[in-house]
């Protein structure tokens, strides 16, 4: 699996691609149809200290592709909710799929 990451108003860092990356490869495991992963990760300026850096991951699978998007108070927070809700998604996908 391919995964790229695009920084906006952020600096890269190597800590949040190992850990995004980490993340990812657990999908995978369970999930072995997934094709390529895009990670995003943004800052917004925002008025509430729990709110303002988002992540957003999409996915490339057989048929039309996943996205989730997290906003929270710290990159790891975004990263580990945008996972956790791409699982449920992956899950639905899984149990829709036909195997011939």
């Amino acid at each position: 699996m391919d995964i790229n990451f695009e920084y906006h108003d952020v600096k890269a860092s190597g800590r949040l691609e190992v850990m995004a990356g980490k993340k990812l490869n657990k999908l995978l495991d369970k999930f072995d149809f997934i094709v390529r992963a895009d990670v995003f990760f943004k800052t917004e300026n925002a008025t509430a200290q729990d709110k303002g850096k988002i992540c957003n991951i999409r996915l490339s699978i057989p048929g039309p592709r996943l996205f989730a998007e997290a906003n929270h108070g710290s990159f790891e927070a975004s990263i580990a909710e945008a996972c956790n809700d791409l699982e449920i998604q992956l899950r639905k996908r899984k149990a829709k799929m036909k195997s011939y």
